[in-house]
């Protein structure tokens, strides 16, 4: 009985894993189309002068956080929150920036941009978030102290405040859909 119990965890797990290779196929075709795995289209976002990658990370924050709490809501899901601390956002966001500021993509639109044969991911970009990754794997035991400092545990930013997720939820959205708004008017 436990081959049939195995056999059909792997069957789940293979059915997991083409699930997120179609989401992530998905998602990397939004992303090409929506033009953001060119390398001037990042720039010109760094540079305050079109804020094509702006809207359309803004926008799925937006859709994902809606779409994702509304699934939860219904029961159709449930969340696993991990561990937040200060130094663990301040580490990663550092080391986000700079991959970003060294060559102008991030790690999703460097895989787009690998994925259009363009030579500055292939050859810079995806080499480098895996010689990122291998240099985080083998310093990651020293820097476990750096990332627990201002540790908040398994808590939202909601449950910080003590307030209902939609509280949170529709009046941040509504400010992300009237930045977006404006980027409009202004022409970005």
């Amino acid at each position: 009985m436990s081959s049939d119990c195995e056999s059909s965890d792997s069957a789940g797990r293979t059915g997991q894993l083409m699930v997120g290779l179609g989401l992530g196929l998905l998602y990397g075709l939004a992303l090409q189309k929506s033009g953001v795995t060119n390398h001037d289209v990042v720039l010109g976002t760094l540079r305050l002068q079109q804020m094509t990658l702006a809207k359309v990370m803004l926008a799925a924050v937006v859709v994902g956080s809606v779409g994702v709490y509304g699934l939860r809501q219904a029961g159709l899901l449930e969340l696993q929150i991990g561990s937040a601390s200060i130094g663990g956002n301040v580490l990663g966001g550092l080391m986000f920036g700079a991959g970003l500021a060294m060559l102008g993509y991030c790690p999703g639109t460097v895989v787009g941009a690998a994925g259009e044969a363009r030579l500055d991911a292939l050859i810079a970009g995806v080499p480098g978030m895996m010689i990122g990754s291998a240099l985080y794997a083998l310093v990651h035991r020293d820097v476990v102290a750096l990332k627990q400092m201002g540790c908040m545990g398994e808590r939202t930013f909601w449950q910080l405040l003590g307030v209902n997720p939609w509280a949170v939820l529709v009046p941040l959205s509504v400010l992300a859909i009237g930045v977006l708004w404006m980027f409009e008017l202004m022409g970005l």
